[in-house]
């Protein structure tokens, strides 16, 4: 990828469009003057500026021929500004399968950049962008909806078929940075934290659940009851609402952290799926999903017997959850098995220790049968000893 026209090429473009301009204007002297054609030098010149003109209008983003950005209309000169990540954009976008039929069509459609709120390719253009640009995006399916596709809601009919390449005309209309004053009201800030929620649920069923878990974090920031600011603390100015405002983003904000819950627990991240449960059950001690939850939780973290009685309680709560009763019927059983796996654990350990008891206390013995054997031989060569003695004594007397 040519790096030099992939970045800022919006001025360079600027500067070979003039330079076109006046080669078409000297030529078209020329030949009002009489001259029958442009002279050849001129004529290369200009059809080698438009060939430059056209590359760096066409940018390979990835390098790969996975994510190519053309620009189709430029933006007005006086237009240099694009996004960044965070701010609030308004767009018009077209997608097409390759073979021309349109899967998606929007009109002032608004989204977050590097929210996931469109597709992934098109999130990762949106930063190369400018306002009043048009430009026509090739998305390959590895950054539109991949192998899964896309089907119509409630429907088994594919919109966007698996392994499907994409291709979007955008224009970006408008760009917003909002800072904390935007984000007082209460509908704007459930409208945002139930838009993030809505497409995280959306990537949770399609199992990514890294993206799902960013989502779920942006809404909660929404939905926190203070200005936004994620690191403020509560002695700042807080939102103003009224007590059923206040109830609302709760619950909003409680069903977001169950589901972040749920999707921690689908990667094994156990330690933060507790947090995120904890949240809910101080709130409201009884919620059975969030009681399950932490079952789910303590499970994975080899916590059996406290999954138990965390799901005990939810039976109590929900006596009719078939689900939760086979649930507990599997953990009763694995709790069996581990207990019967821990006492043959202890058996073989007490087992291994008696052995080493035993041959401790047989290697303790052993000296003393060697004491016994050396005091043996000592009496004998004493006695052997006594009785030599006494026979030379005698020879020696008589």
């Amino acid at each position: 990828m040519d790096t030099e026209k992939s970045s800022s090429s919006s001025f360079e473009d600027l500067t070979n469009a003039e330079d076109t301009k006046d080669i078409r204007k000297v030529a078209a002297e020329e030949a009002a003057s009489g001259d029958g054609a442009p002279p050849a030098s001129a004529s290369g010149d200009g059809q080698k500026a438009e060939e430059e003109d056209a590359e760096e209008e066409e940018c390979d983003v990835l390098g790969n021929k996975q994510l190519i950005k053309r620009t189709i209309k430029k933006a007005p000169q006086d237009s240099f500004r694009r996004p960044v990540r965070g701010e609030l954009v308004t767009v018009n976008f077209t997608g097409k399968l390759d073979n021309g039929t349109v899967v998606e069509n929007e009109l002032n459609f608004q989204c977050h950049v590097g929210d996931y709120e469109v597709v992934q390719g098109l999130d990762m253009v949106l930063p190369m962008l400018q306002v009043g640009e048009v430009s026509q995006v090739s998305v390959d399916s590895r950054f539109g909806y991949g192998s899964i596709g896309l089907k119509k809601e409630g429907e088994s009919e594919y919109l966007v078929p698996p392994d499907a390449n994409l291709t979007y005309e955008i224009e970006l209309l408008d760009i917003k940075y909002e800072d904390f004053a935007d984000l007082k009201s209460f509908e704007i800030r459930r409208k945002y934290g139930t838009r993030k929620k809505e497409r995280a649920n959306f990537f949770y069923k399609r199992s990514e659940f890294t993206t799902a878990i960013h989502l779920y974090r942006r809404a909660l920031d929404f939905l926190d009851n203070r200005d936004g600011d994620p690191e403020s603390e509560f002695d700042k100015e807080d939102l103003e609402l009224s007590n059923s405002d206040t109830q609302t983003l709760l619950e909003d904000r409680l069903i977001v952290y169950n589901n972040l819950a749920m999707t921690q627990i689908k990667i094994a991240a156990y330690d933060a799926a507790l947090q995120s449960v904890e949240h809910v059950l101080r709130c409201q001690p009884n919620n059975s999903k969030a009681l399950y939850r932490k079952g789910r939780i303590l499970e994975g973290k080899a916590d059996t017997q406290g999954a138990i009685k965390l799901l005990q309680k939810v039976a109590t709560l929900e006596p009719e959850n078939r689900a939760v009763q086979s649930d507990l019927a599997r953990l009763f059983i694995k709790a069996r098995r581990e207990e019967h796996n821990e006492k043959e654990m202890y058996q073989k350990m007490l087992g291994q220790a008696k052995k080493m008891e035993q041959n401790t206390a047989t290697r303790q013995k052993q000296p003393l049968v060697d004491n016994s054997k050396l005091k043996l031989l000592g009496y004998l060569m004493g006695t052997i000893l006594i009785g030599v003695a006494g026979v030379a004594i005698y020879r020696y007397k008589y």
